[in-house]
């Protein structure tokens, strides 16, 4: 018997159309063995082999040994994402220490761009542990990725969201995250993965009444979330954009 191809998937509400695709696929199911991750995680995986397929934060490509990026489908923004944001109560001219959320490398590295390049001001930047976000305050300002965002995002005075603020200062979308592999897939397994992503992203709907019916008492507009604010196509501006990041990062 062939042994299950391993994939990595963020365990995200952004993600809850390709797990449903993934999940519901026959073929998928027969030949793939799907396990959840944050978003660091997914990428740790991938670079220490323990996975064949990952949703793997942009800025982590360049760790894999023979990277592919094997679908046109990524986890992107055309503005506001409303899940990666620096959450403040001063000004961003005020601030003076920024903790950064664990979760994502991509997201802490697009922070240190806009910090750099567009914003142009000194902070000092702190690894952040669980729990940090009851130290946002004073002059102390935290990046808060994921799910944790919606509950945070309205208990500070200033909220920068840094997909909106990168199409501010490169006029291009952002790409978080993109399916990548580190060895050499067969045409025909590769195919049978895209299809699935194609089925979850075809039944948003159902994906987004599940999630209701599972969280009856939950505030987050996930109907707007998953069409309005993630962008699903990894298309010629998103790719523009993912290299344009990458292009900065290397001079930072």
């Amino acid at each position: 018997m062939t042994p299950k191809i391993k994939i990595s998937a963020v365990s995200y509400l952004n993600t809850l159309p390709f797990i449903y695709g993934l999940e519901n696929s026959i073929k998928v199911t027969e030949h793939f063995d799907i396990q959840k991750d944050i978003p660091s995680a997914c990428a740790d995986k991938l670079i220490n082999n323990e996975v064949n397929i990952g949703l793997i934060p942009v800025a982590e490509i360049k760790k894999i040994n023979n990277p592919n990026i094997i679908s046109n489908y990524c986890i992107g923004a055309i503005g506001k994402v409303d899940t990666v944001l620096l959450l403040s109560n001063v000004p961003i001219n005020e601030i003076k220490t920024i903790l950064l959320d664990y979760h994502s490398r991509t997201s802490i590295n697009l922070l240190k761009i806009l910090v750099k390049k567009y914003w142009k001001v000194k902070v000092k930047f702190i690894n952040a542990t669980k729990g940090f976000e009851n130290k946002i305050t004073g002059t102390t300002a935290g990046l808060i990725i994921g799910d944790r965002a919606f509950t945070n995002s309205t208990k500070h005075k200033f909220v920068f969201d840094l997909s909106e603020e990168w199409m501010k200062f490169t006029k291009l979308p952002f790409v978080f995250a993109a399916w990548v592999s580190n060895k050499n897939i067969e045409n025909s397994y590769i195919k049978e993965f895209n299809n699935a992503l194609k089925l979850g992203l075809e039944n948003k709907q159902t994906v987004i009444d599940n999630y209701k019916k599972q969280n009856l008492n939950n505030n987050i507009d996930i109907k707007d979330y998953l069409n309005n604010k993630i962008s699903y196509s990894l298309d010629v501006e998103k790719r523009k954009g993912m290299e344009l990041f990458i292009e900065m990062l290397r001079s930072i």
